[in-house]
């Protein structure tokens, strides 16, 4: 994913909110975390030690904001559009923080298309996940898409 700062960005923010949401940190103290140690120019180690050196910071910032001032809203969504057999609270906690980065990302309306930010999440998805959880990922954003951006869906 190198030379893809939006990406990293994505992949950034889908780590800050599982550090967050586990060791209960404020999403303020998690962003600066990162910047501090993880994106931007500290030497030595890569994207499988947890540094996203090229990531976009704003974008990056934006997300875990949006994810975590938006919470309540966003997993009511989440919860509306998963299978009653997977209720928010059983997923992978990697699972949880990356559809809601997604639905976050969704929520702003001065991003990238909505398939755009769905086929990104995807691209970080298979990053974390071997099995199913990208397939499940894609269904849920895009029923997220659907109720945030309708315009974006209807028939031209």
């Amino acid at each position: 994913m190198s030379g893809r700062p939006r990406t990293l960005a994505r992949v950034a923010a889908v780590q800050a909110l599982y550090q967050a949401e586990q060791a209960g940190t404020s999403p303020e103290t998690v962003i600066d975390q990162f910047v501090r140690h993880r994106i931007g120019g500290v030497p030595a180690g890569g994207l499988d030690e947890g540094r996203v050196p090229e990531a976009h910071v704003p974008l990056f910032a934006s997300i875990v904001r949006t994810a975590t001032t938006q919470q309540d809203t966003i997993d009511s969504m989440l919860v509306a559009a998963l299978p009653e057999s997977w209720p928010l609270a059983r997923l992978d906690p990697v699972l949880r923080a990356l559809m809601r980065a997604g639905g976050a990302e969704l929520w702003l309306s001065d991003g990238p298309p909505a398939k755009v930010v769905i086929n990104e999440y995807m691209d970080v998805a298979y990053g974390f996940f071997t099995g199913d959880e990208p397939r499940m990922a894609n269904g849920v954003l895009d029923r997220l898409a659907h109720l945030l951006r309708p315009a974006e869906f209807q028939a031209g």
